[in-house]
């Protein structure tokens, strides 16, 4: 998945078979995935297994807890601007051809509807569902995906980073789920400017904010991963659209200049 995983638990080779296994169904970048078959799939109506329908209709949920700002449907967009290929292959290059908007796609069952063409990213979604199966189905006490935590133990502290390798703040998460939304990780630039693999569906661009990245705490790693692109995707916006969310526990952003601002609900650790 582009990412390391940490797990705590009595067999942790499990977890790693696990991920190796949710890689063959999610990659974007794996051409014999299930996903990438999905997306390579152009009829309106396509059948997939259960973990691809499951991981679907947590993204969908998401989708609508956001409205619409967190949507996997932005796949053509966040190739076009270059995040078509691993980070680590990854190259600047000039102004790409953008698709005009995200298409419609829904899950029902096993069964997928979507516009011809649309192609999926489920990127931090897949991390956090696969995290939340991990802990839920009781193969770990606690798993990390590339920042992505989910925790059955109450001790669970996490160490919150800063963009420029610092420490943000030190946190009890305990029984929940943690992630961290950052556009400074995975960047290069297009047209001699910044760009990012965190795509606005709003404008089909990388998201402009001023939070450099945010970190959310909710019930699972899958809430708390959408939650975070929220946050920073809402801008200046982001802690105070953080505190209506019911579903959300408390959040935090650091800001371009360093910053760091939050909400309240956090515990901090000693």
């Amino acid at each position: 998945m582009g990412t390391q995983i940490v797990a705590v638990g009595d067999d942790v080779s499990r977890v790693a078979a696990a991920f190796r296994g949710a890689e063959m169904v999610f990659s974007r970048f794996d051409p014999a995935s299930e996903l990438s078959l999905l997306n390579d799939n152009l009829r309106r109506v396509a059948r997939v297994s259960d973990s691809l329908a499951a991981c679907l209709a947590a993204a969908a949920d998401m989708r609508g807890r956001t409205n619409g700002l967190v949507d996997p449907a932005v796949g053509n967009a966040v190739a076009a601007w270059g995040y078509d290929r691993t980070i680590e292959k990854v190259r600047d290059r000039t102004r790409p051809v953008v698709p005009a908007g995200v298409g419609s796609w829904s899950i029902a069952g096993n069964e997928v509807r979507r516009r011809p063409g649309i192609r999926l990213d489920l990127g931090g979604i897949a991390k956090g569902w696969t995290a939340d199966e991990m802990v839920t189905g009781g193969t770990a006490d606690v798993v990390s995906a590339g920042g992505d935590v989910r925790s059955n133990r109450p001790e669970t502290v996490v160490t919150i980073a800063d963009p420029w390798g610092g420490v943000a703040a030190k946190v009890v998460l305990g029984i929940g789920g943690l992630a961290t939304s950052s556009s400074s990780r995975r960047s290069w630039k297009v047209d001699g400017k910044h760009a990012h693999h965190i795509v606005d569906p709003r404008r089909m661009a990388p998201a402009i904010s001023p939070a450099l990245s945010a970190t959310v705490t909710a019930a699972t790693a899958v809430e708390a991963e959408a939650g975070a692109k929220a946050v920073l995707l809402h801008g200046d916006r982001g802690l105070a659209w953080a505190e209506q969310q019911d579903w959300l526990r408390a959040a935090l952003v650091t800001w371009h200049d360093g910053s760091v601002y939050a909400t309240t609900g956090w515990e901090m650790a000693a």
